[in-house]
């Protein structure tokens, strides 16, 4: 069986975006922010070859070496179910927007902006823990099991 690869410097950029634009509408009190994040976040789980942050990662900062490649064996499923897990949250702090409870949307905003920087800074990613507890436990859909170390 081929080893399965996935670039951790696309994650980081993804992560990155997410953390830095969410924080931008926090400061600036931006909330459609929020939903063009949301949903950047969720076409990029459906149709992971359209996924804009990882196009800003493939084709600005990669070929300007402003970031490097990271390949390592890994499971795109656990990444993919975990961007997406964000993206609903960062949905439902839109709906929490336009039905008129702010407070309760920033705090979904924020949720997100910690698990992507514990992510980002600490390399744990709880949506990929998420996942493969769901594999372990049989959920349909969360076939992929994780990948034996060396």
């Amino acid at each position: 069986m081929n080893e399965r690869k996935v670039d951790h410097s696309a994650l980081r950029t993804n992560q990155a975006f997410i953390i830095g634009l969410l924080a931008l509408a926090f400061v600036f009190d931006v909330w459609p922010l929020v939903t063009l994040v949301a949903a950047v976040m969720i076409v990029g789980t459906i149709w992971p070859s359209v996924a804009l942050f990882k196009a800003v990662y493939l084709y600005v900062l990669k070929p300007l070496k402003i970031a490097r490649p990271d390949v390592r064996v890994d499971n795109p499923e656990p990444h993919l179910f975990a961007q997406g897990v964000g993206g609903a949250v960062l949905t439902l702090a839109t709906i929490a927007f336009v039905v008129g409870a702010p407070a309760a949307g920033w705090i979904l905003a924020w949720v997100v902006v910690a698990l992507a920087a514990l992510n980002l800074l600490a390399g744990i990613c709880v949506g990929c823990m998420m996942y493969y507890w769901f594999n372990r436990l049989g959920v349909p859909g969360f076939k992929v099991s994780p990948i034996p170390r060396k």
